[in-house]
């Protein structure tokens, strides 16, 4: 029952220079909710300074501890120990995967970095388990196996374990990981384990990362709670303490001791939520609305979006910590380098720049506080903007014109930091916090009202002391019988059910987030995420609860009674010891690196060499063919065991060679779990078993788009079939359709019979031998890939020399490499603002591939059509004062006007708009890629989002498709509905140059 008096909240942000504190009073009606804030510097036990900012609100607001309710902290601890790569504070940790036969080309530990890996890698095992996106088990935890996994880890007297099953999140039925949880805590008492569903969502790479760094971070985490439990202790408090997760929302000191990884980003989002909570006092009441929120601190500005719910927005599905990537909650923040202590610079030609070097937290260094240095801070005081900062004396004699242009600069970069964050066109409020508000202009464009509050400057404080509780349901569900906004509307109740059993009250939780996921290629199921949140009641707060046993079925509790069994050596035994720390790739690096061809003309590829295709691949995919992340991580992992790939031309094919070509199929959103793995390799293998072939010349891929540019390389590495791959591909980009493919133009049949017979492989296999059209192979392979878990492997009937020779457009590999190596070189020549020049030369120069627009992403638009996303983007060009680049050496060509460009997992068409009028300035074949203008990295479809600064790079596509009436009917405007549009091409088609041919003779 809660307590009458007790109605003031304590709030704590732990910084790394400052810990300051608020206390608030909610009793309801309060005018003056915010009695008092205090700063004081942040200790290296920080449990001294958050004593010190508590004991200094009290003191300054005399306020009776006894009416305190309870105390939350923010803090950076836990996030901090595995930037700093602290030894002293993180584990190794032991891994069990439960996949089956699935994902194993893509081991736990696989996209860490060297450093952290060196630190963090323990044993690694994947074994059975594992679930099918429709909720099936792909197959049963295997108790035995489970138990020799315990005794090695006994043996390696490893402490800490991350458990992390295919489609754990939506294991609601056989309860694997706690299963697997249950037998390690019987076999190993004294283990601490995570498992992946209590901390992430869908997407088992970085699901599965989130869980290991969370494990790692355990023992350090008990030692760190305590410490601020004798905060609270010393300062004579028995209450109930609080730490803040990253999504706004409270966590027990019990719930923080286990899941230390849920208050990483919990700095930011206290930001926001405590600019929401001031904006409501100033409104004398929350006001529901969409805001920015600017945090302008000594180095860095951080601007987020408040949504109407007065939560943040989160970050996309995917993000990186520490060069890890990972999918936990956690809020979209845009940082800029502009701050306080910025330094303020006059160059050659008289331009002034701002940062993004800064004095920090050593504000005593600028010139208004007696300091040499000129910064931010002194251009505004000079500027009589900031009366009561400094001493306006030691600034006035900074040139006007100087003050003016710094002044410019900095609105300039705030503009376009608030322009990539906003949501719509629409102007929207600015609410400012940090203590270097003073820097930001009281009107900006794009901005209805600068708000400004009082106690801004501790607002991370104010959004900890009134973060709330929070319950989260990720599921999927079936739609087949119930309506969508039925399911829907029971997915919500189900989050507000959980909120309020963590302690909301039920009469003021609400949905603050509901989204709903197609699945691509399936019907009848979707994936909803969906999050409630309400003030806490002030109930007595229980630790968590122990979870009920999942070993209840009695052949189990034999298992686990039987005789010992022995340890099982990991999948990762002596790997950490072949690794190498990651080579330091610089400019010069870049320039003088060669490609190893061997004296029999056979490109052998390294990391270097993968990592650059994958880049390339993905520009090639034109919005589609899925991310080749994992494939470029399974060919890392293979390269570094030693395995080798090799490239080889056509023209080096033996005359009566065959060759197989194809790749996976399926659903992408069921890659984010089911990772690559030995599915294609399987099908490669029962299709020359079908047709008693001894021997494969080569392999190739179906599209040099996206990850099936990759995954024939991993096919025919040495440590699998060693059959090298071919310069080429049948696509030359990722065309949606099967029967979209080169080979298929030259079959004047219309049966599809160069793509028949086909093998599916999937853990089971399929075969088709013949089909009425093209068409039908494509619609039945997918069908079968539905039954196969939506994820398959697809190789497809053998190609002669000669025919290859006609329908393989050549060097595409080549080309996705040189794509790669101009990217990376542009970003560490600091060259991004030339990127379209970069990626133009790269593709063959102006003759072939030209910009075709640059802008901003205005409006997107998708949907879920017959198993593809379906939809269109809208760009429009900047304006002047929206350019980021000032060089004058970069002339990049201006445009005007808008573009829209409309896409089938493909980008189809380029619509120009200018002044009213529209122009098709390309269309399919040839090749449409929207690159990121801020890193030159492709976007496929699925990373469209407004505010985004893009470049449209428009390359002739090659003759397979234009030479013949055929090759314009497959892979034209007219294949997707366009009809009467002639294709009128980009420019001339220059054929691919071969890495092999430029670099074999040296």
């Amino acid at each position: 029952m809660t307590v009458a008096h007790k109605t003031l909240r304590v709030g704590v942000d732990v910084g790394g220079t400052n810990t300051d504190a608020v206390i608030l009073d909610l009793t309801p009606g309060t005018t003056t909710p915010v009695l008092a804030s205090f700063k004081s510097p942040t200790t290296p036990d920080v449990t001294v300074g958050i004593q010190k900012a508590i004991q200094g609100c009290l003191e300054k607001s005399s306020s009776d501890k006894s009416r305190i309710e309870a105390i939350s902290i923010g803090t950076t601890s836990f996030v901090n120990s595995l930037v700093e790569r602290d030894t002293s504070k993180l584990e190794k940790v032991g891994v069990i995967r439960l996949c089956g036969p699935h994902s194993r080309l893509c081991p736990p530990f696989v996209s860490f970095p060297y450093e952290l890996r060196a630190v963090l890698e323990g044993p690694a095992w994947m074994v059975d388990g594992g679930l099918q996106v429709d909720g099936r088990e792909l197959s049963s935890v295997n108790v035995q196996e489970i138990r020799s996994v315990c005794a090695e880890l006994k043996k390696q007297g490893i402490k800490s374990v991350a458990v992390s099953g295919i489609y754990s999140p939506i294991d609601h039925h056989y309860k694997q990981e706690e299963l697997v949880r249950d037998i390690l805590q019987r076999e190993i008492p004294d283990t601490e384990v995570t498992i992946s569903k209590e901390v992430a969502n869908i997407g088992i790479l970085e699901r599965e990362n989130a869980t290991i760094l969370n494990a790692s971070l355990l023992a350090f985490a008990k030692v760190a709670v305590a410490g601020f439990r004798a905060s609270l202790k010393a300062l004579d408090l028995d209450i109930p303490l609080f730490l803040t997760s990253n999504d706004g929302t409270l966590m027990t000191c019990d719930q923080a001791e286990h899941f230390p990884i849920k208050t990483f980003s919990s700095g930011p989002t206290n930001s926001m939520r405590g600019a929401n909570f001031l904006a409501g006092l100033a409104n004398g009441g929350a006001k529901k609305e969409t805001a920015l929120v600017i945090d302008v601190g000594g180095t860095t500005t951080e601007v987020g979006v408040l949504l109407p719910t007065g939560f943040p927005r989160q970050a996309g599905a995917r993000h990186e910590l520490c060069g890890v990537p990972l999918n936990f909650s956690m809020p979209h923040v845009h940082s800029i380098g502009l701050g306080g202590g910025s330094r303020v610079r006059t160059i050659e030609g008289g331009k002034v720049t701002v940062g993004p070097d800064s004095v920090g937290y050593r504000i005593d260094q600028s010139i208004a506080f007696g300091g040499e240095t000129l910064t931010t801070t002194d251009i505004v005081v000079a500027a009589g903007k900031a009366k009561d900062v400094g001493d306006a004396n030691l600034v006035k004699n900074i040139p006007s014109d100087t003050i003016a242009a710094a002044q410019t600069r900095m609105k300039t970069m705030i503009e376009l930091a608030l322009e990539s964050m906003k949501t719509s066109t629409q102007d929207v409020p600015v609410y400012l916090v940090g203590g270097g508000a003073i820097l930001v202009p009281d009107t900006l464009q794009g901005v209805s009202q600068v708000r400004r509050f009082p106690f801004f400057d501790a607002a991370n404080a104010v959004g900890a002391a009134c973060a709330q509780v929070s319950g989260v349901i990720d599921t999927f569900e079936d739609t087949s019988i119930t309506p969508l906004a039925e399911v829907r509307k029971s997915v919500e109740q189900r989050a507000i059910d959980k909120a309020v059993d963590a302690g909301a009250d039920r009469a003021k939780t609400t949905v603050v987030e509901s989204e709903l996921i197609p699945i691509a290629y399936t019907t009848g199921r979707a994936r909803f995420y969906v999050k409630a949140a309400g003030p806490w009641t002030g109930a007595p707060v229980t630790h968590i609860t122990p979870p009920a046993s999942a070993i209840k079925d009695s052949s189990i509790q034999k298992e686990l009674a039987s005789i010992e069994v022995e340890p099982i050596a990991p999948a990762n035994v002596g790997k950490g010891l072949l690794l190498k720390p990651d080579i330091q790739i610089t400019p010069q690096f870049i320039i003088e690196y060669k490609p190893q061809i061997t004296s029999e003309k056979e490109w052998v590829l390294s990391e270097i060499d993968t990592e650059w295709i994958a880049t390339g691949c993905y520009i090639l995919g034109c919005g589609g063919g899925g991310s080749p992340y994992s494939k470029a991580l399974a060919l890392r992992e293979i390269i570094r065991a030693g395995g080798k790939i090799r490239i080889v031309d056509l023209k080096s094919m033996e005359d009566d060679g065959l060759v197989i070509w194809g790749g996976g199929l399926g659903s992408p959103e069921v890659s984010q779990e089911r990772l690559v793995t030995e599915e294609y390799n399987e099908a490669v293998a029962e299709l020359m078993k079908f047709l008693r072939m001894d021997k494969c010349a080569a392999l190739a891929a179906l599209e040099i788009g996206g990850g099936n540019g990759m995954i024939s390389m991993i096919t025919g590495a040495t440590t699998y079939m060693d059959i090298p791959i071919l310069d080429g591909d049948f696509m030359g980009r990722a065309y949606p359709t099967g029967w979209q493919t080169s080979p298929n133009v030259y079959d004047l049949s219309g049966r599809g019979e160069m793509l028949l017979p086909s093998a599916l492989a999937s853990g089971d296999g399929t075969f088709m031998t013949k089909s009425r059209t093209d068409r039908e192979v494509d619609s039945v392979q997918r069908a079968s890939c539905v039954e196969m878990g939506t994820h398959a492997g697809c190789a497809l009937r053998p190609l002669t020399k000669p025919q290859c020779e006609q329908a393989m457009i050549k060097n595409t590999v080549s080309q996705a490499w040189r794509l790669g190596r101009a990217v990376a070189l542009a970003n560490h020549q600091s060259n991004v603002g030339n990127i379209g020049k970069v990626l133009v030369e790269a593709l063959g120069g102006k003759s072939c591939a030209k910009v075709l627009f640059s802008g901003k992403v205005t409006s997107v638009d998708r949907r879920m059509y017959k198993g593809h996303t379906v939809g269109e983007i809208v760009i429009q060009a900047l304006k002047a004062d929206e350019e980021e680049d000032e060089d004058p050496a970069n002339l990049k060509e201006k445009f005007e006007g808008g573009m829209t460009i409309p896409f089938k997992n493909e980008n189809l068409m380029c619509q120009h708009e200018v002044n009213g009028v529209t122009t098709i300035t390309a269309g399919v074949p040839d090749l449409i890629s929207v690159i990121d203008s801020q890193t030159g990295e492709a976007l496929g479809t699925p990373d469209y989002k407004y505010g985004l600064r893009v470049m449209v790079v428009g390359v002739t596509a090659a003759p397979q498709w234009t030479d013949t009436p055929r090759g314009l009917e497959l892979g034209g405007l007219n294949a997707f509905g366009y009809e009467g549009i002639p294709y009128q091409p980009i420019g001339v088609y220059v054929k691919p140059a071969s890495v092999i041919d430029e670099y074999g003779g040296q």
